[in-house]
């Protein structure tokens, strides 16, 4: 496969043999999300739909991770800019949610997550918008915003209920507990399980599979099958987006990433 040039380092991606490949690179910060990230994510997404050799894209996380989600560190460390208002912040990011996780979800193509480590809050969203799902058997999901006062965001409201129901749905999310490889397999958030060695070799043999198969079958497939879901994805990207804006202003947001960064267990006092 040949690497693209997308203008960072935060993010490669490769093409060839029928496939668009995307790798999360911030290794020393689990892959967590940064600005640079969603930028190339967006660019990538679009060139892989609009590319008619691309017939399946696949998802990934580089070394021994797959996405923490948010930066929590950086939120810690983040000046507010007063020139950027809440409905600013909420247009931008609705923005960054439709183009990443709604373009995984939506786009007339297969996508696959070969989640090869932890996938954590908005890194587990990406995960559960893509059609199929490959986990290492050291991998885990946790939903994670709970433990930082967020509401959550990048659809996984959305696709976690959609996957295991809206009961437990709210007690992943709740809770925050770990989600191992297997109870993920259990409950339906994944697809397969394999060896963390066995992993890259499973997922191009599924990936392969796809690119060689009928493409407009699979892209009409997708679309009749999304629409299947009772509710409409963008409603729920859009709202989500408001609510954890909005929690993102709260003390208990502020006081939780700063006991995050310091390694202390957070004290909400609900404002």
């Amino acid at each position: 496969m040949k690497e693209i040039d997308m203008g960072t380092n935060h993010l490669k991606a490769l093409k060839g043999d029928g496939l668009g490949k995307i790798i999360m690179n911030r290794p020393e910060a689990r892959n967590a999300m940064s600005d640079e990230m969603n930028a190339a994510m967006m660019a990538t997404l679009e060139d892989f739909e609009n590319d008619s050799e691309v017939r399946a894209v696949i998802l990934t996380g580089s070394e021994g991770a797959f996405c923490a989600g948010g930066d929590v560190k950086g939120m810690a460390n983040k000046k507010d800019d007063p020139k950027r208002t809440i409905d600013i912040a909420i247009h931008e990011q609705r923005i960054h949610q439709r183009g990443t996780s709604g373009k995984l979800f939506k786009m007339p193509k297969p996508t696959i997550a070969a989640v090869n480590g932890p996938a954590a809050g908005a890194g587990m969203s990406y995960a559960l918008s893509c059609d199929l799902r490959i986990m290492s058997d050291s991998a885990f999901f946790t939903t994670a915003f709970a433990k930082v006062g967020f509401s959550g965001d990048y659809g996984g409201s959305y696709f976690m209920t959609q996957l295991v129901g809206l009961s437990k749905a709210k007690e992943l999310y709740f809770l925050s507990d770990k989600i191992p490889a297997e109870e993920a397999l259990k409950l339906g958030l994944t697809n397969w399980v394999v060896k963390h060695e066995e992993l890259e070799q499973k997922t191009l043999e599924i990936a392969k599979q796809l690119a060689e198969g009928p493409a407009v079958a699979f892209r009409y497939m997708k679309e009749n099958l999304n629409r299947a879901v009772s509710g409409e994805v963008d409603d729920c990207l859009d709202l989500e987006v408001t609510h954890h804006v909005h929690c993102g202003q709260t003390e208990d947001h502020k006081n939780a990433t700063k006991a995050f960064v310091e390694k202390k267990q957070p004290v909400f006092k609900g404002r």
